[in-house]
């Protein structure tokens, strides 16, 4: 048999050719690939393999010593930690008393996290979704709108943006503003300014709800599905409703602005929790997730996650609600806003979208066979067309 050695050592030359620039294409992306492939493969096999997160309550937790000083400093007139309030509304909930207590029935706590200069941002939420006299007037129920804010960080502008914030709360007088720096590294501290002013001033709402400033809440339809939670239980308990992430790993790419080092969250996979832009907990988790800031140490920035943790701790599991989006942006189409809770995403377009997705003509058109039928084929397009991404799941264009 005649071997053709030239044609030998050709195959055996492209061979090593693209073995090299196979490698050279993974050393390339390999920081990409581990973010998205292997991370994750890491922290599903940790979530579901192993599942254990009894490392918050040793890792995580406050000694005895500085847990009585912070809690003793949370219960003081003036501040929360070492941030004294700039702003305060304690009789926002009706009463005001030290004990929290009030006969006004509220049924929504609404936190909205906003940044001190997003003026028009929060006159739109006022003006659409989070208006107390329509809610009531349109719908019966009580909601308290107020807004979490820290100080703006530019010192050079801080004074100006300061004095527009008195003006803009004497008018209003919903602005919950701390002393320090609103930045995203301080995000946490916004989460327990509202968890602990909820405890202290608003202990009778019936569920709180965090949201950003640049989301969407169909009011309508979670007023009927927070009062559809109630007649089946007459008291809601142990709801943490939201966009559920599970097992996400931590972002370790250095460029993130959600980078969390090592030395900060060694493990491989957060606890399950929701997308921050919008949740709702019940009075009870309410209570819980304030009891765990007392008892867990702070230092993690990422805002959702420290929420997560804080719900780990005290035996509290997050529930998927496909119509909140999380990161995602609902489509425009009355077919979609009969079902939605939140949106993300709406920096501008608050008040249009407010007047179509509570246009009465929405609501009357959505009865009958045919017309279910008609809107699950245009939610199927919408949602499960690989073309329109970033949105609610396939899965709820069949709920």
């Amino acid at each position: 048999m005649f071997i053709n050695f030239r044609r030998i050592r050709k195959c055996q030359c492209m061979q090593l050719l693209t073995t090299g620039l196979l490698l050279c294409v993974v050393m390339v992306c390999w920081e990409e690939l581990d973010h998205h492939v292997v991370s994750h493969m890491r922290s599903y096999t940790y979530r579901y393999l192993v599942d254990n997160y009894d490392f918050l309550n040793s890792s995580y937790a406050l000694s005895s010593s500085r847990r009585n000083r912070k809690e003793g400093y949370y219960d003081a007139d003036g501040g929360l930690g070492n941030y004294p309030y700039l702003m305060n509304h304690p009789g926002k909930c009706g009463g005001g008393g030290r004990d929290g207590q009030s006969r006004d029935d509220v049924l929504l706590l609404l936190f909205v996290k906003s940044s001190p200069e997003n003026f028009e941002r929060r006159q739109a939420i006022r003006e659409t979704w989070g208006n107390e006299s329509f809610v009531w007037s349109e719908l019966g129920a009580s909601v308290r709108l107020v807004f979490a804010l820290g100080v703006h960080p530019n010192v050079g502008w801080r004074s100006r943006v300061q004095s527009a914030l008195l003006q803009e709360d004497q008018a209003y007088g919903d602005l919950i503003q701390q002393n320090f720096l609103d930045t995203f590294h301080n995000l946490t501290s916004k989460l327990i300014l509202q968890f602990h002013w909820g405890h202290k001033y608003c202990r009778q709402a019936r569920f709180l709800m965090s949201a950003d400033d640049d989301i969407f809440v169909h009011m309508p339809n979670l007023v009927e599905y927070l009062r559809q939670l109630l007649s089946s239980q007459s008291v809601a308990k142990d709801l943490w409703v939201g966009h559920v992430h599970r097992g996400a790993p931590p972002v370790r790419r250095k460029e993130s602005k959600y980078h969390v080092p090592h030395d900060l969250y060694p493990w491989p996979a957060y606890p399950d929790y929701t997308a921050g832009a919008g949740y709702v907990v019940s009075g009870d988790v309410a209570a819980k997730i304030y009891q765990a800031t007392l008892l867990l140490n702070s230092s993690m920035y990422i805002d959702d996650v420290f929420m997560g943790m804080c719900a780990k701790a005290m035996g509290v599991s997050p529930q998927e609600h496909v119509y909140f989006s999380g990161e995602g942006k609902t489509p425009y189409h009355p077919c979609i806003y009969n079902h939605m809770i939140t949106s993300h995403g709406h920096a501008t377009d608050v008040r249009s979208l407010w007047q179509a997705a509570t246009d009465p003509t929405v609501s009357g058109n959505s009865g009958g066979f045919i017309n279910n039928i008609y809107c699950t084929a245009v939610r199927v397009a919408l949602l499960c067309l690989p073309y329109y991404q970033n949105t609610y799941s396939c899965m709820a264009a069949f709920t």
